[in-house]
């Protein structure tokens, strides 16, 4: 990888081309201008059979300099530095700076490429590329261009491991303000990588990470508590903090769930050997029916039989009343 500065200082890596794809590169170039000359150059010579030998000579001398020295500068000036052979190799001229090529950069790089490819048969060209420590020929360092690589293998994003249970929200309360963003990455591709590294090293790294996290968030490391196991805990706790500001919170209704009373877990009796049992008010068993089932039709007392409900000083607040723990059912 090589990185580039830009002009607004920003940091660009980019792959450099080699030797064996450039040369591939232009040889298909090569081909496909051959094939071109070739074409045009029939055409001229049924077309001008007419006219003396000198005036073919001219003809043909530009011909040979519009299509093998004009085509590849146009090409590459309207394709922002993609060719034929750069686009079948997944290559692209591109500027110092990371910007696309103009058309001064795509003159500069065909008038040197006549002397380096066509007049030499490519060996300049190989020799300074080979030397290069970006693989550019003398047309690149005249122009101040770059061939780069367009297609990168996507390399598989690392598995950041779980900390222990005993760990997990241990953390909660910790200030995590004043972690840099270079720190976090650094010990996430540290917890990705962990155990391709030796122990001792990793161990070391595994230190001096969570001794620069804690000076960052003011609190120092738990006794006893392995470095890296505090580092995916951090790391956990970084993440639940961000998917609760993305999602929204969700801990206001979990604690008013946990306020509330919540009943037992209801065990429902046999009906056979119950069947001579007195009957029991649900409502004041604080039994709640199964979502979905059928509740049983039971006729209304009559007023003699009907129990008297119970009644509440009207002093008392609501807060204050008793609570059954009846839920209605939905």
């Amino acid at each position: 990888m090589s990185e580039l500065v830009t002009g607004e200082a920003v940091a660009l890596e980019l792959r450099p081309a080699r030797l064996p794809s450039r040369a591939l590169a232009v040889l298909l170039d090569l081909m496909a201008a051959m094939a071109v000359y070739v074409a045009v150059t029939i055409v001229l010579v049924t077309s001008t059979a007419s006219l003396d030998e000198a005036a073919q000579t001219a003809l043909s001398i530009a011909s040979f300099v519009l299509v093998l020295v004009g085509g590849p500068i146009a090409v590459e000036t309207l394709s922002h530095g993609r060719s034929l052979g750069k686009m079948a190799c997944g290559l692209r001229v591109v500027r110092d700076d990371g910007g696309p090529i103009r058309f001064r950069h795509a003159l500069v790089r065909g008038l040197i490429g006549v002397i380096e490819i066509l007049m030499t048969f490519g060996i300049v060209a190989c020799i300074a590329s080979f030397v290069s420590a970006r693989g550019r020929r003398l047309g690149d360092v005249f122009a101040g261009t770059l061939v780069v690589r367009e297609r990168i293998p996507v390399a598989r994003t690392g598995f950041v491991p779980p900390p222990p249970p005993w760990l997990s929200g241990r953390f909660a309360e910790l200030d995590l303000s004043a972690v840099p963003d270079g720190l976090w990455l650094a010990v996430r591709q540290y917890l990705t990588r962990m155990q391709q590294l030796d122990p001792q090293v990793g161990w070391s790294m595994a230190e001096r990470l969570a001794s620069d996290l804690a000076e960052r968030t003011g609190a120092p490391v738990p006794h006893g508590v392995p470095p890296a196991a505090y580092l995916a805990a951090v790391v956990q706790e970084r993440q639940a903090r961000e998917a609760r500001r993305a999602f929204g919170n969700g801990t206001a209704p979990a604690a008013t769930a946990a306020a509330l009373p919540v009943p037992a877990d209801p065990v429902l009796p046999d009906p056979v050997a119950t069947a001579d049992a007195p009957a029991v008010d649900s409502a004041a068993a604080g039994f709640r029916p199964p979502a979905g089932a059928v509740p049983e039709v039971v006729s209304e007392p009559s007023d003699g039989e009907r129990p008297a409900k119970p009644t509440v000083p009207p002093d008392v607040s609501a807060d204050e009343r008793p609570r059954t723990g009846f839920v209605p059912p939905a």
